[in-house]
């Protein structure tokens, strides 16, 4: 087995679920969107490390994984952007889906324990990111295709850094706290959501037109 594809197996059994096709399908319709908010992703993928820098400058380990981590991102939405201007794309706002709030909202209020879950969020959009990725990657044109399996490697890291960091600094087992996480991620890729997004759900029926 090679090592892309032993990644994608960790990745896989680490995710509560896969994909919807139904997703898949939306993002096969709406590649503009997906473009969009999928820079959106790297810019706040980017930020998220910064503000991890800022928050828990005590502990070295981090700061090494959370800086390269951010340099990274920013090449990424560096990368998305010129494919943007490639295709014609203008990037415009696009207002958040719910899947990182609803994540969020799992941090435990404690200093130690926000830090915990906050890394161990990051493992899941990461995570999922990757899983995305792959999914897309047979369905697309041969450049966006190639783009995304260019990026495979770096989110599979990426997931495994955030991991290993909540396992490291954790005073606990993190077990019970990735598996109360993961019951939401479940929730949040596999039931109806209102908007799509490149984390979104599945996306909400569509009304027929008349």
């Amino acid at each position: 087995m090679s090592s892309s594809a032993a990644m994608l197996d960790e990745i896989l059994a680490f995710l509560p679920c896969r994909t919807p096709d139904a997703w898949l399908d939306e993002a096969l319709r709406q590649q503009d969107i997906l473009l969009v908010d999928h820079a959106n992703c790297e810019k706040k993928a980017a930020a998220t490390a910064m503000s991890l820098l800022y928050k828990f400058s005590e502990h070295t380990e981090l700061l090494r994984k959370m800086s390269r981590l951010a340099r990274e991102e920013l090449l990424h939405f560096e990368q998305v952007v010129n494919l943007l201007a490639e295709r014609g794309i203008r990037y415009i706002h696009l207002g958040a889906s719910r899947y990182a709030g609803g994540l969020r909202d799992q941090l435990r209020k404690d200093a130690k324990g926000q830090m915990i879950d906050t890394l161990i969020v990051g493992a899941f959009v990461e995570a999922r990111s990757c899983e995305r990725f792959a999914r897309l990657v047979p369905l697309l044109d041969p450049d966006l295709a190639k783009f995304y399996r260019s990026l495979l490697r770096s989110e599979a890291r990426h997931f495994e850094d955030y991991l290993a960091l909540a396992a490291l600094y954790s005073e606990e087992d993190i077990a019970p706290h990735v598996q109360r996480i993961r019951e939401v991620e479940r929730l949040l890729i596999s039931t109806e959501d209102p908007v799509f997004r490149f984390h979104s759900g599945v996306p909400a029926q569509r009304l027929p037109s008349h």
